[in-house]
């Protein structure tokens, strides 16, 4: 994402935070976006960057008038009033402010750890499930029937923003639910400003490794780390860190590997 996108995004973002963060808001934001995605002439004409910011805010408020509240109705007439390159991402815009109202209003309630890790498991649980990431990602199922597999899957084990948050992941088309979470997961970090680092080791890590496991990652990336922690016998000893595109190898697999290809060039 370049400097320019982040801008937009950061400016919206500032936007959203003025609010009283709910999960009405929430759900707002996203039947705005869904409104988007289903009709074309509507997205195109409220992203047309030939028109003015005005003429865009205008058009965004004319259209929802009293569909919304005023708090979602000026997210979406500053979002509209920005220029985001293409209707797709003023869409996947008012689509990141609903999933940042949802982690705020588990920030508000002291649960945000809570969910991110909920979250966070839910995502590996489908990953070793084939048969269950086909069924969230077949896109010939309605949104309605995988929304109802995951609330019954999560039903009285976790948080409402969890559940909320899992339901929008299979509502989104374009990309598949696992990477949809992996998207969220990285909000949720971001809402603590922290970095989300991802560790692979072959047995649990007790607390006081994750302390101290946490403590030389936040020193070598100059800020908080939110660590979530995945078991893979395979990995034989020591850990596997992926910071976002970073992926940082100690583990005894990863040298031997390693070993491995020098032997053999």
């Amino acid at each position: 994402m370049n400097a320019a996108a982040e801008a937009r995004l950061s400016e919206l973002d500032r936007v959203l935070d003025a609010r009283e963060l709910t999960a009405d808001l929430a759900a707002e934001l996203f039947a705005v976006a869904d409104l988007l995605t289903g009709q074309t002439q509507l997205r195109n004409a409220v992203a047309d960057p030939t028109s003015s910011a005005d003429q865009r805010r205008e058009l965004a408020s004319a259209v929802l008038g009293s569909r919304v509240s005023a708090d979602a109705a000026a997210v979406a007439g500053e979002a509209a009033a920005l220029k985001w390159g293409s209707p797709a991402n003023l869409v996947a815009a008012l689509e990141r402010q609903g999933v940042r109202t949802l982690f705020g209003t588990a920030q508000v309630a002291g649960r945000l750890d809570s969910v991110e890790e909920e979250l966070f498991r839910f995502a590996r649980s489908v990953a070793g499930s084939p048969e269950l990431r086909a069924a969230l990602d077949d896109r010939n199922a309605p949104v309605a029937a995988r929304q109802q597999l995951i609330g019954d899957l999560l039903a009285d084990r976790a948080k409402p923003e969890t559940v909320a948050l899992a339901q929008r992941a299979a509502a989104v088309q374009t990309r598949s639910f696992e990477a949809v979470l992996d998207e969220y997961l990285k909000l949720a970090a971001a809402a603590q400003q922290r970095a989300l680092a991802v560790v692979t080791v072959a047995v649990p890590l007790s607390a006081a490794q994750k302390a101290r496991l946490m403590a030389a990652l936040s020193r070598q990336l100059g800020r908080p780390v939110s660590l979530q922690v995945l078991i893979d016998p395979a990995v034989l000893g020591g850990a596997r860190v992926r910071v976002g595109d970073e992926v940082i190898e100690g583990t005894v697999a990863g040298r031997l590997a390693a070993a491995e290809h020098e032997l053999t060039k």
